[in-house]
């Protein structure tokens, strides 16, 4: 069957060519033949169910259902999800450069995590300190979506919290591009202009060489948030389709 034997090397001569086995090693070629095969098809059956596995994973994590809930929790959800989709199309209507998302009324509450930021990054220095601002307005309600997600199960929460993340990323953008003009007013009054120092994004992009790149990393910005807040709002409807099946049944 073999003119060398495939486990020990052995070469067959004229009178041993077309043995079962090896006459050195004692190997069955057509045994060896069916392990082959039965180790190939484990293979291919372990590299197709990985990638299954991985998926349900992911599934279940994104989108797990809710157990026990009621038509009238979907209800309440799809009143909040209507309220986040106008809500949110009138940011993504504003125009970034005339800074008027950061007149909203959800810029104070972006504001008192961004204040919050300068204090937790301070011991990390000077740069992570003015970066710290911006960086966990964004960070924490991507820390709710985790929460949210791993510790309640509940989807919903967790893409209103992402509709929070794009939302506040749309509000650094006019910031961000005040990094020249230095016309914003500051906490504590006056603008950037006024107090040398005081604007975070025109240190930092100093910093890194970009000021002259303030405009376009602002618009950068803005459509990322812009493009969050959307995926949130895409999923939050997805999961109330999810709890109104499970609530009819």
């Amino acid at each position: 069957m073999y003119a060398t034997c495939p486990k020990c090397g052995y070469t067959h001569n004229k009178a041993e060519k077309g043995m079962a086995a090896c006459p050195a090693c004692g190997l069955v070629y057509s045994k060896w033949l069916k392990s082959i095969a039965a180790s190939d098809e484990v293979t291919v059956t372990s590299s197709t169910a990985a990638p299954s596995a991985a998926v349900t994973v992911l599934s279940e994590l994104l989108f797990p259902a809710k157990p026990n809930v009621t038509p009238l929790e979907v209800a309440g959800y799809g009143v909040i999800w209507i309220g986040l989709a106008i809500w949110g199309w009138h940011f993504i209507a504003m125009d970034w450069q005339s800074a008027e998302i950061m007149r909203s009324f959800f810029h104070n509450v972006d504001l008192i995590f961004h204040e919050a930021g300068h204090i937790l990054f301070m011991p990390f220095g000077r740069f992570m300190m003015f970066l710290g601002g911006s960086l966990f307005q964004v960070l924490l309600p991507l820390i709710f979506v985790v929460a949210f997600l791993w510790v309640n199960k509940d989807a919903f929460a967790a893409s209103v919290c992402l509709w929070w993340a794009g939302q506040s990323l749309m509000d650094v953008a006019p910031y961000i591009a005040d990094a020249r003009a230095l016309r914003l007013p500051l906490l504590g009054g006056g603008t950037g202009a006024d107090t040398p120092g005081r604007h975070d994004w025109a240190y930092l992009l100093r910093q890194m060489g970009l000021l002259e790149q303030d405009t376009r990393i602002a618009a950068a910005v803005d459509f990322i948030g812009s493009g969050v807040l959307l995926i949130a709002l895409v999923w939050g409807l997805y999961m109330l389709r999810v709890y109104y099946r499970a609530a009819m049944n």
